[in-house]
């Protein structure tokens, strides 16, 4: 009798096509359409013939996730220049001279727009400087890094492990408190910088913000990761984010012994069984698995893709998936940003952002094939 399993050739075969469309098809938008030679900044989108949403905003964390597409791509034609261009952009235009941190968004014109001051934002900075500085080593591009390591340290960090979602620009407290996707992107951010360098006083704060995660945020019945804290009204899950903390979690010697990798491994088989539906991962869904949102979103496909990558058996479930990606979500003028719960084109812009996801889906998926 065969082996049922896919052979690693037709994976193989599958990553090969995606990655050749991710690099002829969808890194080019952001190369030509995408990019704002004038103002050195990516368009916030672009729609289904190339042409750039009309302008209503800037965002500093869309400018870092695409300081990272190019900085994990130095060595292809043009790249590093580009690289080089938003790097010099996101001081330019998003820091704030007079109190320090960098602002959410800036308008049309370049003025800031939404100047308050988010760790989502922030997270992102540290998470694509630390890239860059680990591909280019220029001491200006570090001490981007070092300066938004200690304002998340001194402004966002909390008694309690945890750090504030946003804050005045003036670092007056909202009364926000914390949520989750922000605090991920930090510990992403965090496992990026100790990547390229030694860094006690970061992998404390990492540890710390994972037993902080594991103390507030996970429901213990199933083990799954919130989006609020415990307790809190309304609360819901994203099997999107399940994965995504999977593959952090998982792919991390040191977080692999703790407590939160513990849980969100148990959390695994729940967020596959109730959030995966005809191989789309559904957006948000309440602890017991009643599906809030059906929404399918190709970040969240990509991140379901990873997490396969790195559990052993899924072989044939990781090649219906690159399939299902590729089938639903990728097509001959870049990709679907999102279907609806019938599985409708609901969204037919390309966000600068979602290029990121894409490429750390690659990375993810050539280091473990």
């Amino acid at each position: 009798m065969s082996d049922p399993r896919p052979t690693l050739p037709e994976l193989t075969a599958r990553l090969a096509r995606f990655n050749q469309h991710f690099a002829e098809c969808i890194v080019p938008l952001w190369q030509g359409p995408g990019w704002n030679a004038d103002m050195a900044l990516p368009y916030e989108a672009l729609d289904a013939q190339h042409r750039p949403l009309p302008v209503q905003r800037y965002r500093a964390m869309a400018c870092a996730r695409q300081l990272y597409l190019f900085s994990s791509r130095i060595g292809q034609p043009g790249a590093a220049e580009r690289a080089a261009a938003l790097f010099r952009s996101l001081q330019r235009h998003f820091h704030d001279a007079e109190h320090g941190g960098w602002f959410y968004s800036i308008d049309a014109e370049g003025k800031p727009l939404d100047r308050s001051k988010d760790l989502y934002t922030h997270a992102f900075i540290v998470f694509a400087c630390a890239h860059y500085w680990g591909q280019v080593r220029e001491s200006l591009v570090e001490s981007t890094v070092n300066a938004a390591l200690d304002i998340i340290a001194k402004q966002f960090a909390r008694d309690d492990g945890l750090y504030q979602a946003s804050l005045a620009q003036d670092w007056a407290d909202l009364g926000n408190g914390p949520l989750q996707n922000p605090q991920m992107h930090l510990a992403e951010a965090f496992l990026q910088v100790l990547a390229v360098r030694q860094d006690d006083a970061v992998q404390h704060a990492l540890l710390g913000l994972c037993e902080a995660l594991q103390a507030h945020f996970i429901e213990p019945r199933y083990g799954l990761m919130l989006e609020k804290p415990r307790g809190a009204v309304d609360n819901w899950f994203e099997p999107g984010h399940q994965f995504e903390w999977f593959y952090l979690l998982d792919t991390s010697p040191l977080l692999r012994p703790s407590a939160l990798h513990g849980s969100i491994t148990k959390a695994f088989g729940h967020a596959e069984q109730f959030g995966v539906k005809d191989s789309a991962v559904l957006a948000m869904l309440d602890v017991d698995g009643k599906v809030i949102d059906a929404t399918q979103r190709i970040w969240a496909q990509a991140e379901y893709l990873r997490a396969l990558a790195l559990r052993s058996g899924s072989e044939a479930k990781l090649l219906e998936q690159l399939q299902a990606l590729e089938e639903k979500f990728l097509h001959p003028g870049g990709w679907h940003e999102c279907r609806d719960g019938s599985g409708s084109v609901s969204r037919d812009d390309m966000p600068s952002t979602t290029p990121y996801h894409l490429a750390t889906c690659l990375e993810g998926l050539s280091q473990r094939l």
